[in-house]
């Protein structure tokens, strides 16, 4: 061999004994031990420590080596038999929704709250212009009401929110967010009224007898009635945008207690995009924001929105856009194949539900932004509308114009049939499940939305595993807290609230869950090089637990404490003792 060669091979042994060593002076900032560390790595699945330094690990392993990384300014963190993993990523949820409905009177049923009937609907609005010296006039919104779970399992109707006033404007919005109900000062401070034409993509509520309207606004109806009120409660500019920055504020600090260090603004809508582009601009989001605007209302700014694509600016990131193609199962507005199990009141036993959007105008506005490299959230509940979005996505694979690198989402993809899983595998889409509705809804899709068929394969998560599907969980906030931990419960149980297993076949472990909520949500985001799992290079965004979900009993998952919130090595949120 040459001298040369020779040296060429001393070099390279060397560069590669320096890849393999970590400089003496690299000390962190902080160790974590003393605990179970879950890494959400398949290679090493646990560590007994992990060190960070300047927001990213820089080790993970054994306490005795990640010990020569402290020195006497290294905070050394016990973690006393709690449990650290990687931090929650929400797949989808709706932050500024939940900003805007902070000022609202909360009308959650159990578990979350206590409005558990249309009396206590009632009360709960009374006791709120009680309690707050409403004026007579002035508008009232109410949020989270749920038909599925109150005694009566139907909406309020026009005349029982007429009882409780009939000068103030009053719209109570459904659990779901896709449908609301209006008293009589409502609607016509909104514009509607017996000879109003339904919007497209929306419905008005009828009395069966009377055919008249009892208040009810469905899907686009109940949206337009919400943006029409909006404009019509002015306020001065200053104390509105300070009163919406500080409800965002608030929200985010729900999300930071639920163990999320990265947070999802799903169909941003309206003056929501400047409100976000404000607290980015201010420097307060302590969290990492993705946001995926309404496409149908911004695509004529597209070019505008474009620049800002998968860049952060002070936390915040244009994730893609969103497409709302149809509605929610326990609202009765999602898109089916077969009919309702038991229709809604006033409709009739072929009632399916209703799409958002045609073939053409889906197709038009996706071919747009794969043409374009930018991703897209699809709303897609029914299993018409499952069809629909594989149906077109298809189309445009064939084309060459959409490829699987994108990583389109299908959320909630809730009543998904067998026979979806190998099409969406062949796509190379990527479902996220609110697996959440198999615990709060799955009694009520059993008896009255899809029967029990249908209602045992909701959130699919074990079959699309089985067939080597990534998949992602989410909580859809604010139609549920923004609680990750009760979707992985819900996943791994299935257990209705009236403790029936609701498809004891697509349940998963509790691993897999958790995995749905880290590393594969960070993946669905084209973020996993830098989230979503324990290991060294990425950023230190960490949650700890007061239990382990993996080795506790599968039932109490739900009971699961979040004690610490972590984002890039700091602390931002800790619960209180």
């Amino acid at each position: 061999m040459k001298i040369s060669s020779y040296f060429h091979l001393f070099l390279v042994i060397l560069l590669l004994l320096s890849c393999q060593t970590k400089p003496t002076n690299d000390k962190g900032d902080a160790i974590y031990y003393g605990g179970t560390i879950l890494t959400m790595e398949d290679a090493d699945p646990t560590v007994e420590a992990v060190v960070v330094k300047t927001g990213k690990i820089i080790f993970t392993g054994k306490k005795e080596e990640a010990d020569k990384f402290v020195d006497d300014k290294t905070k050394i963190i016990d973690l006393k038999g709690e449990t650290l993993l990687p931090g929650f990523i929400d797949a989808h949820g709706h932050i500024t929704s939940r900003a805007g409905m902070i000022q609202a009177v909360d009308l959650s049923p159990t578990p979350y709250g206590t409005v558990n009937s249309i009396p206590d609907l009632q009360e709960a609005i009374r006791k709120y212009i009680r309690d707050k010296k409403i004026l007579s006039t002035q508008p009232i919104m109410g949020n989270g009401y749920d038909d599925a779970i109150m005694i009566e399992h139907r909406h309020p109707t026009r005349d029982e929110l007429d009882a409780i006033s009939t000068t103030n404007p009053i719209i109570v919005i459904h659990a779901s967010g896709h449908s609301s109900v209006a008293n009589s000062a409502m609607l016509k401070l909104v514009g509607i009224d017996e000879n109003t034409k339904e919007p497209e993509g929306g419905h008005f509520g009828r009395d069966p007898k009377t055919k008249k309207l009892s208040g009810k606004l469905e899907e686009n109806a109940s949206f337009g009635a919400l943006i029409a009120l909006m404009k019509k409660m002015p306020v001065s500019k200053s104390e509105g945008e300070s009163q919406a920055i500080k409800d965002l504020m608030k929200a985010q600090e729900e999300w930071l207690s639920y163990g999320q260090t990265t947070i999802c603004d799903g169909r941003t809508m309206g003056e929501s995009v400047s409100l976000l582009k404000e607290a980015a601009a201010k420097h307060l989001f302590k969290a990492d924001v993705l946001y995926f605007p309404d496409y149908e209302q911004f695509k004529s700014q597209l070019d505008k929105f474009k620049p800002e694509y998968m860049k952060y600016n002070n936390r915040l990131k244009l994730g893609g856009f969103k497409f709302s193609d149809d509605g929610s199962p326990q609202a009765k507005t999602a898109w089916l194949t077969k009919p309702y199990f038991v229709p809604p009141a006033g409709k009739g036993p072929d009632y399916k539900g209703f799409p958002i959007f045609t073939d053409d105008v889906l197709y038009n506005d996706l071919k747009t932004l794969f043409q374009n490299n930018i991703t897209a959230q699809l709303h897609v509940n029914g299993d018409a509308a499952i069809d629909q979005a594989i149906r077109v996505i298809k189309r445009l694979k064939d084309e060459g114009i959409y490829k699987p690198e994108l990583r389109v989402t299908l959320i909630h993809v809730q009543n998904s049939r067998p026979d979806h899983i190998q099409k969406i595998k062949d796509l190379g889409v990527i479902p996220s499940y609110f697996s959440t509705h198999a615990y709060l809804w799955g009694d009520w899709h059993y008896s009255s939305v899809f029967g029990p068929e249908r209602a045992a394969f909701i959130s699919p998560a074990n079959s699309a595993l089985k067939a080597g599907i990534l998949f992602t969980m989410h909580h859809d906030s604010p139609v549920t807290p923004p609680d990750l931990l009760t979707a992985v419960y819900a996943a791994v149980n299935r257990k209705t609230r009236s403790g029936m297993i609701l498809g004891p076949d697509e349940r998963i472990k509790p691993l897999e869950a958790l995995k749905a909520i880290t590393i594969n949500a960070a993946l669905q985001y084209h973020e996993e090089d830098m989230k979503g799992s324990l290991k060294v290079g990425k950023l230190a965004d960490m949650v700890i637990l007061d239990q382990d979900p993996i080795t506790i009993d599968p039932e109490k998952i739900r009971d699961i404490k979040v004690l610490e919130t972590i984002k890039e090595g700091k602390t931002v949120y800790q619960r209180a003792n």
